[in-house]
């Protein structure tokens, strides 16, 4: 029998990692019956693309290798099957599997158990459901690949942690400003404090501060993406517009890439609890939302390339050709474009000096830890801002949120301002704003102006949480695709008399522009980077979809 923690299975699912005979019949069709013997290796940390096995006899040891040896993580009995998230996503495998004791055992390569999937409706949902549980067990254990040292006072090292947490993948973190001896041996090899965090990845690679990028690339995240490959459909961001429009593109048969700078979720990510979603009445964390939609479109056989950015999109001939950070070019016969938005900075002096170190752009479980206890000030009357106030509001002493406006209701939903109002860890101040930050190596004090009285107050404060009004992301587009006066991208009916918006393409096909189109064919634009967008998650999913029903029409042309 399978021996996964207490807990790590809700109580009433039985049979969720075991097969009955009946499903070990129907899985049969898929793969093929093997013998092994003791010892045998069945796949290795780091392998890609590995087979799910299914114990008819014998034992399989799932452990992971550390300094030490081994790590049981669990074993497998008759009925059990092996595989977690990694089965789908065709990203490198963490853990080994070893046969305890010889039998038979039913091998389901990638390519089978994606058939399987799509075939058996049953199936496909134990499958998935074990995946899921299993991989947010391996994250809750920190049984990952990834050992990463560095400090709470490190602005590198929140960036690391954020990037594995968002893209769910388990690390196990050394504090070094707890763990002395940590600090010792980087001291002893000269690991100067501009090369921390430290990431040793893999277990045998060793990274100095490196950018997301390189611990993207050396996790292996992108080893199953083919980048000569011409595919149906580029899909340029993974917030919650572009992650619908994978689910959709994925369940239909087209041949899709995603590709996400980050992790997925977009700014939706950075919100602690989304309330006013369909579907949830209790709520969602925008992280939960994001990664059970990657999980959703990953399960239909969508790709996802994950820490590259598009710097540049060709759109002189088709198939279009998106370019890289690191120069490569991917083609497609029709783009998405779902970059979403960032949050405006404020004009301030040192602010891009204590980002990480004392201001952040997002309120989720790992900042609200850094700031137990103590005073916080949230900049924002949105629904973001609220939604931070609120959650913060459980951990920190107090919470003062700064409003330039008069008021809330043009801008956030009604019951975010009940409970911002009636809150009495939140204290509200309209016409406010910071004018002032200071600090030597992170933020100390805080300096606010009322603008209804002119008189300034300086605080010593060390948390800022900016979530101001939005720009699109849209620089790397500017002479590409026709845009408003404030960069957004005009779609549709929007495009009509371009004459004064610069830069201005000219609409190049016979038909007029579907719904969400931009002035290039072929090319859509959905979510917060779409001029006249309604800047709410359900609609970000709602635009997301469409856009795969018009590409179905651009592609029979």
């Amino acid at each position: 029998m399978s021996t996964w923690p207490a807990g790590t299975i809700d109580a009433g699912n039985e049979g969720l990692h075991t097969l009955t005979a009946a499903q070990i019949i129907r899985a049969r069709m898929c793969g093929t019956v093997r013998k092994a013997d003791r010892g045998e290796i069945l796949f290795q940390p780091g392998d890609t693309n590995v087979p799910l096995f299914v114990a008819l006899s014998g034992t399989i040891a799932i452990v992971q290798p550390d300094v030490s040896g081994e790590r049981l993580v669990d074993t497998h009995g008759p009925g059990d099957f092996t595989g977690e998230i990694t089965m789908i996503t065709g990203q490198k495998t963490l853990v080994r599997a070893r046969v305890a004791s010889p039998g038979e055992f039913l091998e389901i390569t990638a390519e089978g158990l994606r058939l399987l999937i799509a075939r058996d409706a049953e199936l496909s949902e134990v499958f998935m459901r074990a995946f899921i549980l299993r991989r947010s067990m391996l994250i809750s254990r920190g049984y990952g690949a990834v050992s990463l040292m560095g400090s709470r006072h490190s602005a590198d090292t929140l960036r690391l942690r954020e990037f594995l947490s968002r893209n769910d993948q388990p690390y196990t973190y050394i504090d070094l400003d707890k763990d002395q001896v940590s600090q010792q041996l980087l001291d002893h090899f000269q690991v100067k404090l501009s090369e921390i965090p430290v990431v040793i990845c893999g277990g045998t690679t060793v990274l100095r501060n490196p950018s997301t990028q390189q611990l993207a690339d050396c996790l292996g995240l992108n080893a199953s993406v083919d980048a000569a490959s011409l595919r149906d459909l580029v899909i340029v961001g993974g917030g919650p517009a572009g992650l619908a429009s994978g689910v959709y593109g994925a369940s239909e048969g087209l041949d899709k890439l995603l590709i996400e700078n980050h992790a997925p979720g977009g700014q939706a990510s950075s919100s602690s609890k989304i309330e006013n979603y369909l579907g949830f009445p209790t709520g969602i964390s925008g992280q939960e939302l994001a990664s059970r939609a990657m999980a959703q479109a990953q399960k239909f056989g969508m790709q996802m390339m994950v820490g590259h950015s598009v710097v540049r999109l060709n759109g002189s001939r088709r198939p279009y050709e998106i370019v890289l950070d690191n120069g490569n070019l991917l083609r497609a016969r029709a783009v998405i474009l779902a970059a979403g938005a960032h949050y405006n900075q404020p004009r301030l002096a040192n602010l891009e000096k204590f980002a990480g170190q004392g201001v952040y752009y997002g309120a989720t479980y790992m900042e609200s830890q850094l700031c137990e206890g103590a005073d916080v000030i949230v900049v924002g009357g949105g629904n973001s801002a609220g939604q931070a106030a609120v959650f913060l509001s459980q951990t920190a002493h107090r919470v003062y949120m700064l409003v330039r406006s008069g008021n809330l209701s043009d801008t956030m939903s009604r019951y975010l301002i009940r409970r911002i109002t009636e809150n009495p860890a939140i204290e509200l101040h309209y016409h406010t704003e910071v004018v002032a930050l200071e600090g030597n190596k992170e933020l100390e004090q805080i300096t606010w102006l009322d603008r209804s009285t002119g008189e300034t107050s300086t605080h010593p404060i060390c948390h800022l949480f900016v979530m101001t009004g939005a720009s699109p992301r849209t620089a790397w587009l500017q002479g590409c695709v026709a845009l408003d006066e404030k960069g957004f991208i005009l779609t549709g009916r929007d495009l009509d008399g371009l004459a004064g918006v610069a830069p201005s393409p000219t609409w190049r096909s016979a038909r007029p522009p579907l719904m969400l189109e931009t002035s290039l064919p072929g090319i859509f634009a959905v979510g917060d980077i779409r001029a006249g967008s309604v800047k709410r998650v359900a609609s970000a999913v709602g635009e997301g979809s469409m856009a795969v029903q018009f590409v179905h029409k651009v592609l029979a042309e």
